[in-house]
């Protein structure tokens, strides 16, 4: 009988940061192998080296050269070698560099070449430094702002947003990386509208057949009916009747001061934000716990996903956490949300 697991590409992420260790921790929890093939992307020498930050020395590294060369099999971490790192021994952890920067770029690089060559059904990517990165690529006349441009560039997407997640809690963003007077000025019909279809296509990926999408507004009270701003007036709602006339069921502007308790009350199943704060802030105040008396944090939480690509795309919801790299003690629960993503995403597709 054909094994229908889907086979999802990890990128190994910045290896001065938390990104093997997580992903040691991830894989050496066997129900991720009942529901999926896990294949890292990145240097089999820094998941190694990453067994000993995590006290999971048992697990054996199974470095290949091609995905059919894998063995998925719990109790073994396969590795698409790329030899990234020349010395282990001299690379510093929790720092940024030249060579980790570009380590981080090329394992990105080439699980969406191998997602793009259908070898990899879905991609996950670790956290990079985008600091590092970009000091690797400079010499080749290269920038990115991060995970989400490159994977535009290499599949040649001009329209896409971020989505955020906290388990069944979502957001999606019409800007994100940008200055909050350039964000206003990108609250356009056209570009509302693009997100709300995107936030749509996302949601049928994910199984759910009526999707509810609320809109948010983007002045105090939505604009209170242009007495604070009428973008909501101009743009917004535009947008919005456009999307119902497609027959998707958008419902807004509402106020972005309620819409939150909203959606996690269950009344929709996305928001489309209007700008990176108004959705990363609450998805990061669910997702991110930190323990008071014990004085860590006790969850890292949330999924990034990135709408429009022709390859799905999640992603850990941190950073590379250089502070913590290396002690073992990174939490792993935002990387096995974002595979638990990327499966049903890859499950929806097919």
């Amino acid at each position: 009988m054909k094994d229908l697991k889907p086979i999802i590409g990890i990128s190994m992420g910045d290896p001065a940061g938390n990104g093997p260790e997580i992903t040691v921790k991830a894989l050496c929890d066997k129900s991720v192998y009942d529901r999926c093939k896990p294949l890292v992307v990145g240097d089999a020498k820094m998941i190694e080296q990453a067994k000993k930050f995590v006290h999971q020395t048992q697990i054996k590294i199974n470095p290949v050269h091609s995905v059919s060369d894998a063995k998925f099999e719990y109790g073994t971490i396969d590795v698409y070698q790329l030899d990234l790192i020349k010395d282990v021994d001299s690379f510093k952890i929790g720092e940024i560099s030249v060579e980790g920067g570009m380590a981080a770029f090329e394992s990105v690089r080439k699980v969406i070449e191998l997602a793009l060559n259908k070898e990899v059904d879905a991609t996950v990517t670790n956290a990079l430094n985008k600091e590092a990165m970009n000091l690797a690529l400079e010499p080749k006349g290269m920038h990115f702002d991060g995970h989400t441009e490159i994977y535009a560039t290499y599949t040649n997407t001009k329209k896409y947003s971020m989505m955020l997640a906290h388990n069944d809690f979502r957001v999606v963003h019409v800007s994100t990386h940008c200055s909050l007077v350039e964000a206003c000025r990108r609250v356009k019909k056209d570009r509302v509208l693009e997100v709300i279809n995107l936030a749509y296509q996302a949601m049928k990926d994910l199984g759910i057949n009526e999707p509810k999408i609320a809109v948010a507004g983007l002045n105090p009270h939505a604009g209170e009916n242009g007495l604070f701003g009428r973008e909501e007036i101009d743009e917004i709602i535009p947008a919005i009747n456009a999307a119902k006339e497609k027959g998707i069921n958008a419902i807004g502007p509402l106020p972005a001061d309620s819409i939150f308790s909203k959606m996690l009350g269950g009344w929709y199943d996305i928001v489309v934000c209007m700008y990176h704060d108004q959705g990363h802030i609450p998805v990061k105040t669910l997702g991110f716990v930190y323990d008071r008396e014990k004085q860590r944090w006790k969850a890292v939480e949330g999924v990034n996903i990135t709408l429009g690509l022709p390859i799905i795309r999640t992603s850990v919801d941190h950073g590379t956490g250089f502070e913590n790299a290396g002690n073992g003690t990174s939490n792993e629960l935002s990387l096995v949300n974002a595979i638990d993503y990327a499966i049903r995403m890859a499950k929806g597709q097919k």
